[in-house]
């Protein structure tokens, strides 16, 4: 798991640099009008590696670095190591675009934070292995369970728009993962729905 290792070493000096300079939070963060009206592109990017908090940073990259090895072997395996930074990379510009052409003319919104590529990881790992038991404060879940769960509360808390975190970017994160996977190996549809048909618990 050389590259997630990589990623999350990256995300961390990143984020740690930021929790001490705000003009560094400030350049790099997703704005709307600096990306439509500075064309500063970077920022469809640069977001995802800073972070609000430590305890907004330690979920994430905890979260990465659990499920982070299986995709990266998958992935890395049809399309090498690039091929799985660049799954990252695009998984943290695809799951804030929904968001950013939302608020695009928005110059009072901001978005920061790795939670979208995240999710694609996580549902990456959620299609591969439905009925591995995923801990949950310390709760075990299945992972099938929690991804209903994880969709069914970001849908909600996304409608409600009132707890400042960016529900949709989880969301379209989540979807991109699971497609992009899809797309590399069609035949994990048919894994998972095989899986999903023998419950057992991991």
């Amino acid at each position: 798991m050389y590259a997630t290792l990589v990623i999350i070493a990256v995300t961390c000096v990143i984020s740690f640099l930021g929790f001490k300079n705000e003009k560094l939070i400030s350049d790099l963060i997703l704005w709307p009008p600096a990306i439509s009206r500075n064309k500063q592109y970077y920022r469809l990017l640069s977001y995802g590696f800073i972070h609000a908090d430590g305890q907004h940073l330690l979920f994430n990259m905890i979260t990465l670095f659990f499920f982070g090895q299986l995709i990266e072997q998958f992935v890395t395996g049809y399309i090498g190591t690039l091929g799985f930074v660049a799954f990252y990379l695009s998984a943290i510009l695809v799951s804030i675009l929904p968001t950013y052409m939302k608020n695009v003319g928005n110059p009072a919104y901001r978005s920061l934070g790795a939670s979208g590529a995240v999710s694609a990881v996580l549902f990456g790992f959620v299609l591969m292995q439905p009925w591995a038991t995923i801990l949950i404060f310390f709760i075990p879940c299945p992972a099938i369970i929690y991804a209903v769960i994880y969709i069914a509360y970001s849908i909600y808390m996304d409608r409600q728009g009132n707890d400042n975190i960016n529900h949709s970017a989880h969301l379209w994160g989540a979807a991109y993962g699971v497609l992009f996977l899809l797309a590399m190996e069609p035949r994990l549809i048919e894994n998972f729905l095989a899986q999903l048909m023998q419950p057992r618990f991991m």
